[in-house]
């Protein structure tokens, strides 16, 4: 059972910037992928970006693809998101999940295996 910490997730005004993390217990065997989710209240959880490991392939949805962009530190086993620009419909709950290769690393639900608890990020 993989365990998934987020953090960073805080009150930020317009345009600013904001770097999560999401660290794992432990590693995977082979390959898998790991991905940022968000959900905002009344709304479907949906996929952010994705990153395939060990490649490091990354894929980021189209709606945020110039502001985000999804990172990894092998040796401390932690994903980032790091957001730019922020608007004010980016504010969400912001899940880390690890889970199956390639459906998860294409942003797909039903290849989450874990989650983390979530962050809060708060846009106005």
């Amino acid at each position: 059972h993989v365990q998934l910490v987020e953090s960073g997730g805080v009150s930020v005004q317009a345009g600013g910037s904001l770097r999560l993390s999401c660290t794992a217990s432990e590693r995977s065997p082979g390959t898998y992928c790991m991905a940022w989710f968000r959900q905002a209240p009344g709304k479907e959880r949906e996929g952010v970006a994705s990153m395939s490991i060990p490649a490091d392939a990354t894929y980021v949805t189209p709606s945020v693809q110039t502001r985000f962009n999804i990172s990894r530190d092998s040796p401390k086993n932690t994903l980032y998101l790091q957001m730019n620009d922020l608007k004010p419909e980016d504010t969400a709950v912001y899940y880390c999940a690890t889970g199956s290769f390639p459906a998860l690393c294409g942003l797909g639900l039903h290849g989450a295996r874990f989650w983390g608890q979530g962050t809060q990020v708060t846009v106005s």
